[in-house]
């Protein structure tokens, strides 16, 4: 059963301007996002919104806002590179065991994402 979707856009060129800035990074991006970012080369920028709006798709579909330390919202990738969420600390605590599905889409300067909130009843 569908509990809750999110949608978040995040402009491409603000990304650009804060991809380089560590401080940044570490406060709104695990180490392993980080270097998934970092590895990206010219995509870098992209890379980064796209993780960023897949955060705020999360906090939507749950319900919760950005009351999380965005660090726990970890957005890895298969082998395929179907990208999908790790949940840490208070946000899996909040997420009980329930189970989040993630679309990242990148077009025309803009990062989209979608999340789904399934019951996992």
């Amino acid at each position: 059963m569908i509990k809750g979707v999110g949608f978040d856009l995040c402009e491409i060129v603000r990304m650009e301007k804060l991809v380089e800035d560590e401080r940044f990074l570490n406060r709104f991006f695990s180490v392993q996002e980080v270097a998934f970012i970092c590895s990206k080369g010219r995509n870098k920028a992209q890379t980064m919104a796209g993780i960023f709006a897949a955060k705020e798709a999360l906090t939507k579909a749950m319900g919760t806002g950005l009351i999380f330390d965005l660090r726990e919202l970890e957005v890895q990738h298969s082998e395929t590179g179907q990208p999908y969420y790790v949940l840490t600390g208070e946000a899996a605590e909040k997420a009980g065991n329930d189970r989040f599905l993630l679309s990242i889409s990148h077009d025309g300067g803009m990062a989209g994402a979608v999340c789904i909130r399934e019951s996992a009843e």
